[in-house]
This record gives C-alpha cells, structure tokens and sequence, in this order.
C-alpha cells in the first residue's frame, strides 16, 4: 500500500503570527502582481491601452489618477509587427525608455513559453510587467470535451509564473459577441478564464462608432470599479472622465495622520490594538474599536509603508502587538517582513 502524502496545514494561531509581505502594485489600487485579463472587443482599442501601460510603468509616470512604480516592462504584441509598434510608440511618445522591451514572435504556452520568459527575467531582473496580446496567440489546441479544463490549466501555468516572480502579467483578450448585464461574463471562453485570474479588465462601448467607453474593473486585490473613459485620436490616449469608485479613504488618510503624529514624538512602538488607539484617540472620536482599527491597519500596511510607515505583527505574552516604525524613506529594507492580510474588497485608498 502506497504511503499517503500528508497534508501541509498550519493552525490559525501560527498563521496570524507569520510574516508576508504586502502585495505590490504596479499601478496603484488597479495593477497588483497576479494574473489578470484585459478584454474587449476586437478594434476597440486594447492595444493602445495596453502599449500606454507599458509606456507608463517603464517611465514611472501615473496612469490617468493611479501613480505606477518604474520598472522594466515586456510588452509581447504578437499581433503586430516592429515597424507598427514603432509608429503607435512614436504617436504617444519621442522618448521611450530602453526600460520597454517588445517582442513580435515567441514560443507558444506549454511549449517553451515559460522558459522564455524566465529567461528574459533572468536577464531583466527589474521586470514587473509582461504584457501578453493577445492570449490566444499562445494558446495550443485545447481539449475540445473540456474546454473548462484547457481554459484553467493554460491560466493555472500563467499565474504560477507571475506568483512565483511576484510580477504582474496581463493578457490581452477578446469578448463574446453576445451582450449581457454583467460585461464580466462577455468574457470569450470558460470561466476557467475569468475565475482563476486575480484581475478582470472589460473595456466596453455602448455604441461601435462612439469613442468613449468603460473600464469595468474587479479583483481580488482591488476594488471594484467603473473607469469612464474617452479615446483621444490625436494623442491616441485613453482619457479619464470619471471613476465611480466611492471614495471612502477619508478614515484611512485621518489614520495615517494620527499615526505620523504618534510616530514624530516616538519613531518606534510596539503595543496592543487597544493601547495604541489610546494613545491615538483618547476621546473615541474617531468611532474605532481595538478590532477595526486593527483591521484598517492591515488592510493598509502598503499604503503606510509608502507614507514612511512600516507595520509588522507579532505575539507577546499572549497579546498581539502591532509594531509601527517611522523610515526615513518607503524602500527602507525593514519593510521586507511585513505581515498583511489580503482583503477580498478592500476599499479605495489614495496615498
């Protein structure tokens, strides 16, 4: 009789007491490392959407209201060829960064893929954003008596590399051609697609010949959100004219003001939910309890570190202690043990 492989399991004490680092973003509240999907109908417009991305990313310069963290980019445009992607480049920019680099041709999933990039990561060590457009361009014959399953599994490979890299890949895709209510399930294919992903992007148009569109936007690491956007022809930028996302950061900003206050008179302090929120709120005006604020912490552990905050967790006789540090600057090496827990709706927050 084969010997059973054992479960790995840990319990919920250890758990809470393990560190992780926060997930990062590539473009703040709307990019996170992960795998995530950009449709649209075909000649809408997603390349250029995506091609403004990457140029964003590798220059470090916002994307609409979302500021973006510089990095090395791969942008994989297998549609297209060098000389178009150098005149959409030239019609958004006269200065692209060798930080962006394109390819025109590669390997196929399940079929050098995968070594290919780890290769160019290997040799682009500063990487954090591969754009695929489009998916199926990569894909092999799938099973055609399962769809669901090929769907899942060419997703399950996709998303394994951009977890095990902590970077964020994004694959171009296209929608059904059948309306629906929700534009998430216009999704073409199964929701082995969808819902393996940690993010969805449907840029839709009400009407074919309109310019303007929306940006449906959801995830596991992101809030919901409808992005209004207009297509500018001379600039071939899409424009933001509104984002519907409530804006209930108010209590998180009015946080991270009482704790830079608490942090001037004292750089370092470790204590317990309760006592810090006396220390913070002595009167209970702000309306928290040692379990919210505790909550809204570590939803924002992310966000502080980016203000010169670092935030860590840790037991002690039987109390969990939040421990906060002022940094003199947000890439202080301490951040690398922070401990967060990913919130399936976290709210919009604005650094």
């Amino acid at each position: 009789m084969s010997q059973i492989k054992r479960l790995q399991t840990i319990d919920a004490d250890t758990l809470q007491s393990t560190a992780y680092e926060p997930v990062s973003f590539v473009v703040d509240d709307l990019l996170p490392q992960g795998l995530h999907l950009l449709a649209g109908a075909p000649k809408i417009g997603k390349s250029w959407l995506a091609l403004w991305l990457c140029l964003c990313a590798a220059q470090g310069k916002p994307l609409w209201t979302f500021a973006t963290h510089p990095c090395e980019v791969l942008y994989l445009c297998l549609e297209d060829s060098f000389q178009r992607i150098q005149s959409r480049l030239f019609d958004l920019t006269e200065d692209a960064p060798p930080t962006l680099h394109f390819a025109v041709m590669s390997q196929q999933l399940h079929n050098g893929l995968v070594e290919q990039i780890e290769q160019f990561l290997k040799e682009h060590p500063q990487t954090r954003l591969i754009v695929i457009d489009t998916l199926q361009r990569i894909r092999t014959a799938g099973n055609d008596a399962n769809p669901y399953a090929s769907d899942y599994r060419d997703i399950g490979v996709l998303k394994a590399l951009a977890d095990k890299h902590r970077i964020a890949i994004l694959l171009v895709h296209h929608l059904r051609k059948m309306n629906d209510d929700d534009p998430m399930n216009m999704i073409s294919g199964t929701t082995g697609l969808s819902g393996a992903t940690d993010s969805n992007f449907v840029l839709r148009k009400s009407k074919r010949r309109e310019n303007t569109a929306t940006l449906y936007c959801t995830g596991r690491d992101i809030p919901y959100r409808e992005l209004a956007l207009e297509f500018d022809g001379e600039d071939h930028v899409w424009k933001l004219l509104s984002d519907d996302c409530e804006q209930n950061d108010q209590p998180n900003e009015r946080i991270l003001f009482l704790l830079s206050e608490l942090l001037r008179q004292q750089p370092e302090i470790s204590a317990p939910a309760k006592a810090l929120l006396e220390k913070i709120d002595p009167a209970g005006t702000e309306g928290l309890t040692p379990n919210s604020f505790s909550h809204r912490i570590r939803k924002s552990v992310d966000a502080l570190r980016r203000n010169g905050i670092t935030v860590s967790f840790r037991k002690s006789n039987g109390d969990r202690l939040i421990c906060l540090k002022r940094v003199d600057g947000v890439d202080d090496p301490a951040t690398g043990n922070i401990v967060t827990i990913d919130p399936e709706n976290p709210p919009c927050f604005a650094p």
